[in-house]
């Protein structure tokens, strides 16, 4: 992470017997998440987690417990967040931790951070989960923005207490985790109430907090806790959160094996080769066909189910590639195996997310996931072969690439009876996992042509060749056995040559087509200018606010604009 030195291998797979930073309390129906940092519990040394700030280990273990709520918990239909020190909610991301770090670190912990911050808001609205940020002391940048995630705030009133984004008067920079967006665009504070507190780095507490909309309730320390368990009960009586009997489903480890040359699961694997710069990533399809529409099997089998343990091994990959290999900017894309089982798999969830609970949250996990990969800064190129499986929930991947090549017929090399490559529209490319921008891959890929849009989705449950997927826009390019080797070849080599900043940008620009959304403008918007401002000598130099911060020392600005 350290400027100096190598970083190091992040991990992000853990369990709550393993946290040191939070505590998950469960009592029937309501959930509570403490947060209680380990000040000498940094991810590396070098900084300590006062006044509960954070860093990347403290988010992995508050994304795990998210995880586990919606899996593990199904009764529980409302979530308190709070802190476990007196007087303070959490400080926001620890300066030191920014100070030191290289710019693609702090990049991606922001990215993730938000990403986190994204799922508890997908909790309250899909599946019934309200959050319920319970701010028993002051809440300052990344503090704040987490219980901007929240559907509700509630601020002990105790006239010390104080919600704030100091961000811009003190270090430099910007709320790096969607705080300036989710005030304007989720509480609707005024744009001329939300200037002014982004400038005062003090912030507001107490009845003016409440007026502009910046929490929901200012309560007295006398009855603060009363009224956070009566919030929560109600809360949890006014939950949508869906049924399905049973128990919850154990999040088991994963089964992982990583060396210099290969990340390997059971489902996903990825082959890394840094000379080139590219991991040749494999999806492999399930290896049997699911009882349908028998519900009883998918809890049966927990996070054995195909959908679930494939999306499980895919998050941790995206996660652990983006974080540990920036220097791998390319990704090949390939699934492998029966596209009928895929479609099996995809047609159980569907005939069930709507009254099973399970059902929906894998249903809802496969959807996070596929937005991770699109807000992924890396080429993703999608290889379809003969023994291809992009079909359904699986084709999803080679319509969030960046180019997609199908081999046009049969491979000369193959067997007689090795068929050619097919893609296959199904049930989950038309609605249940739209982008950050609301739309599904083929309305963004068919952006203004409805015509096109049509004839995709009407060929939905049909096998498409390579001359039918091309003639519906579905895939990039075709060529036969004879060019497809070179052709990739030149597209993996010409990518490799071109500026990674450049190519973060196209990217970024080509794949989020259409309206913008609240998730749009943090990951489009917002990302890009805090990527820009945190490079900026005025943020990261030497005299920058960031180094002099906590020194005494004011920051020595360029003043020009630009």
């Amino acid at each position: 992470m350290t400027t100096q030195g190598t970083p190091p291998m992040v991990d992000f797979r853990t369990s709550p017997a393993r946290y040191r930073h939070w505590r998950l309390a469960v009592d029937g129906p309501v959930a509570t998440l403490t947060m209680d940092v380990d000040e000498q519990g940094g991810l590396v040394p070098g900084y300590e987690l006062k006044l509960n700030s954070y860093d990347l280990g403290v988010d992995i273990e508050l994304y795990d417990a998210v995880q586990r709520l919606r899996f593990e918990h199904p009764g529980v239909a409302a979530v308190v967040i709070t802190s476990g020190k007196d007087k303070v909610f959490c400080a926001g991301a620890n300066i030191r931790m920014l100070a030191a770090s290289s710019h693609p670190w702090k990049v991606n912990f922001c990215k993730f951070t938000n990403e986190t911050r994204n799922g508890i808001e997908d909790a309250t609205e899909h599946s019934g989960q309200a959050y319920i940020a319970a701010l028993n002391g002051a809440a300052s940048g990344g503090g704040y923005e987490l219980a901007l995630a929240c559907g509700h705030i509630m601020l002990i009133d105790d006239r010390s207490s104080a919600v704030s984004l100091p961000e811009l008067p003190l270090l430099g920079v910007l709320p790096g985790t969607g705080g300036l967006t989710r005030v304007t665009d989720k509480r609707h504070v005024r744009r001329d109430l939300a200037d002014y507190f982004a400038t005062r780095p003090e912030g507001v507490g107490g009845t003016r907090a409440v007026q502009w909309k910046l929490v929901d309730e200012a309560v007295p320390r006398a009855h603060f806790q009363d009224r956070v368990s009566e919030r929560a009960v109600a809360a949890a009586r006014a939950s949508p959160r869906l049924s399905g009997g049973g128990p919850g489903v154990e999040l088991t480890p994963l089964a992982k094996t990583r060396t210099d040359t290969a990340v390997a699961y059971t489902y996903v694997g990825a082959a890394l080769d840094r000379s080139r710069g590219v991991a040749e990533i494999t999806v492999l399809a399930p290896q049997t066909i699911p009882a349908v529409p028998a519900v009883n099997d998918l809890h049966a089998l927990g996070d054995r189910f195909w959908t679930l343990a494939m999306t499980r091994e895919l998050d941790d990959l995206i996660l652990d590639l983006r974080t540990n290999e920036p220097e791998i900017g390319s990704w090949l894309l390939r699934a492998r195996g029966d596209a009928g089982r895929v479609l099996a798999h995809d047609d159980l969830l569907l005939a069930h997310r709507g009254t099973d609970w399970l059902a929906n949250e894998i249903v809802l996990y496969l959807k996070r996931t596929l937005k991770r990969l699109d807000v992924t800064s890396r080429s993703l190129i999608a290889l379809i072969e003969p023994g291809s499986c992009f079909a359904g929930s699986l084709l999803e991947l080679a319509l969030a690439a960046d180019r997609s090549y199908m081999l046009s017929g049969a491979r000369q090399d193959a067997g007689p009876d090795a068929g050619p490559a097919a893609v296959t529209v199904g049930g989950m490319n038309t609605g249940p996992l739209p982008m950050g921008n609301g739309l599904t891959r083929l309305q963004t890929r068919f952006l203004g042509d409805p015509a096109a849009l049509e004839a995709a989705e009407k060929r939905a449950g049909e096998p498409l060749h390579a001359a039918g997927a091309e003639q519906l826009g579905l895939v990039t390019f075709a060529p036969d056995d004879i060019d497809w080797a070179e052709e990739v070849r030149i597209a993996v080599e010409e990518r490799a040559s071109f500026s990674p900043d450049a190519l973060t940008g196209l990217e970024a620009n080509c794949r989020f087509a259409g309206p913008e959304t609240t998730e749009t403008k943090i990951f489009g918007r917002l990302t890009a200018w805090q990527n820009w401002i945190f490079a900026r000598p005025n943020a990261a130099g030497p005299g920058g606010a960031l180094r002099a911060y906590g020194t005494g020392k004011r920051a020595d600005f360029d003043r020009k604009r630009v």
